[in-house]
């Protein structure tokens, strides 16, 4: 019982912090980033944490979702929700032909393939510039209009959507 209390406490923290961080001079750049990395943390506990595999895939398939959306907004000229969409289903194809490779192992084998499939993403990324911008990465995506309707062009407005993607993710996650 005490661990349900607990665990409603830290959540109700949690929303809290997200709740006023835009008013108490928390930018909400950072705010963003650090969600994004919570989701990160989050699919690494739910690999490593209940089925025991240590997968170093992670910030590939972060990178290629990032990327694959960068890339289909700016270039392609999607829209946000469209760029997003496609980008987590480039990263879970992705993250798909990786597991049908290393999931026939397990332990330091699992994690090896993990690690060297991640390290030829990452070489991937750096050697084809006209893609990936290189090691600059790609620059000034537009951020458009969520739905057509809600201008993202403000941190804000994009911090609170951010934060009711993240918190639907971890409810989905802890469900």
């Amino acid at each position: 019982m005490g661990t349900d209390r607990a665990s409603r406490i830290a959540w109700l923290a949690g929303l809290a912090l997200l709740i006023v961080a835009p008013f108490i001079g928390l930018y909400p750049i950072f705010m963003m980033k650090a969600l994004c990395f919570a989701i990160f943390a989050c699919a690494f506990n739910l690999l490593l944490g209940y089925t025991g595999l240590l997968s170093f895939g992670h910030a590939a398939y972060l990178g290629a979702a990032a990327y694959g959306t960068g890339w289909l907004i700016k270039s392609a000229g999607w829209s946000p929700e469209l760029g997003v969409l496609a980008g987590t289903l480039f990263a879970a194809a992705i993250g798909l032909l990786v597991g049908l490779i290393a999931i026939r192992r397990q332990g330091i084998y699992f994690a090896m393939i993990t690690l060297a499939l991640a390290q030829m993403a990452y070489f991937f990324s750096l050697q084809t510039p006209r893609f990936t911008g290189g090691e600059d990465g790609i620059q000034a995506v537009p951020r458009g209009k969520f739905l057509g309707l809600i201008s993202l062009a403000d941190d804000r407005v994009l911090y609170w959507l951010v934060a009711a993607i993240v918190m639907g993710g971890l409810l989905l996650i802890y469900r």
